[in-house]
C-alpha cells in the first residue's frame, strides 16, 4: 500500500514535466506549463521538509503574478503537514478517494446504440474529435466552452498520442458525443483523468464502460500502476465496479 501511494506521489511529480516548467520555492514545487492545455498545480517536494502557510501564501503570490489558479495537489499520506498549510493560508481543502486497478479491468460493455472510440495521431478527424472529447468534458463538469485545438497545439496533441503519452477516449450515442475521457503517463504508471457524462446520458453504465475502456488500453500498453481520484462516492462506486479500489486519498486546494 505504501509503494504503491509513493509510486502515485512520485508519478504527480513527474508527470507534468512533459509539458510544463518546475521551480522550487521551499519545500514546494510549481508546475507552469510551457504548452497548451490546462493549467498545473504546485505540490509539496516528494520527501521534502513540512510546509507552512507561509510557503503556500509566498507560491500563492508567485501564481498570481504569472497568472495562473492558486493550486495545490498532494497526496495525503506522502505530506501530512499540506492540509493544515493550505488550510491556515485560507484555501478550502477537499479531499478525494485514490483508486488503484486490481488486476485485469471487468468487462464492461457500452448499452445498445453507444459507441466508444480511442483516438489516434492518425485520425483524419483528429481535431473536431478532440474538440468533442474536451466539450464534452467541459459540459460534465461545468467548465466553460473550450476552443478546438489548431496549429502547434493540434501537431502537440498528436505528438503525445503517437508517444503514449496521452490518450482520449470519445464515447458517442444517437444524438452525438456525449461521455469522454483521458488518461496520462509517466513511465509504467497511467492515471486516468476528466471521465464525464453528459447529465442527459447518465445512468445508463457508461462512465464504467468508458472507465473500464482507459484501464483495458493502459493495461496493455504495459501500465503496472493504474489509478484515478474519484470526485464523490457515487463516483467511487462506479469505479469500485470496474475494479478499482480505494487506497488513499488526495488533497486538493484552489482559491475561487
Amino acid at each position: 500500500m505504501d509503494d504503491v501511494l509513493r509510486r502515485i506521489d512520485l508519478f504527480c511529480d513527474e508527470v507534468p514535466r512533459q509539458w510544463a516548467s518546475a521551480t522550487d520555492d521551499g519545500p514546494l514545487r510549481l508546475f507552469v506549463r510551457n504548452r497548451p492545455g490546462y493549467p498545473f498545480y504546485a505540490r509539496p517536494i516528494p520527501d521534502g521538509p513540512p510546509v507552512t502557510a507561509q510557503d503556500v501564501e509566498r507560491v500563492r503570490g508567485r501564481q498570481r503574478a504569472l497568472g495562473v489558479p492558486e493550486a495545490f495537489e498532494w497526496v495525503v499520506s506522502e505530506s501530512p503537514s499540506m492540509a493544515d498549510a493550505v488550510g491556515a493560508a485560507g484555501l478550502p481543502v477537499t479531499v478525494c478517494p485514490l483508486l488503484v486497478l486490481d488486476g485485469e479491468p471487468a468487462a464492461v460493455e457500452f448499452p445498445p446504440g453507444f459507441s466508444a472510440r480511442l483516438l489516434g495521431p492518425a485520425d483524419g478527424d483528429l481535431q473536431a474529435a478532440v474538440h468533442s472529447v474536451l466539450s464534452v468534458a467541459a459540459t460534465a463538469f461545468g467548465a466553460p466552452p473550450p476552443r478546438p485545438p489548431v496549429g502547434a497545439a493540434l501537431a502537440e496533441l498528436r505528438a503525445d498520442l503517437a508517444a503514449g503519452a496521452i490518450a482520449r477516449a470519445l464515447v458517442t450515442g444517437p444524438d452525438g458525443p456525449v461521455a469522454a475521457g483521458s488518461a496520462q503517463r509517466s513511465g509504467d504508471v497511467v492515471e486516468l483523468v476528466g471521465i464525464g457524462t453528459a447529465a442527459a446520458a447518465r445512468g445508463r453504465g457508461l462512465g464504467a464502460a468508458l472507465t473500464a475502456m482507459l484501464a483495458r488500453a493502459a493495461r496493455a500498453a504495459g501500465a503496472e500502476v493504474v489509478f484515478l481520484a474519484a470526485g464523490d462516492d457515487t463516483a467511487t462506486r462506479v469505479y469500485e465496479r470496474v475494479g478499482f479500489r480505494r487506497v488513499g486519498e488526495c488533497g486538493i486546494a484552489e482559491a475561487h
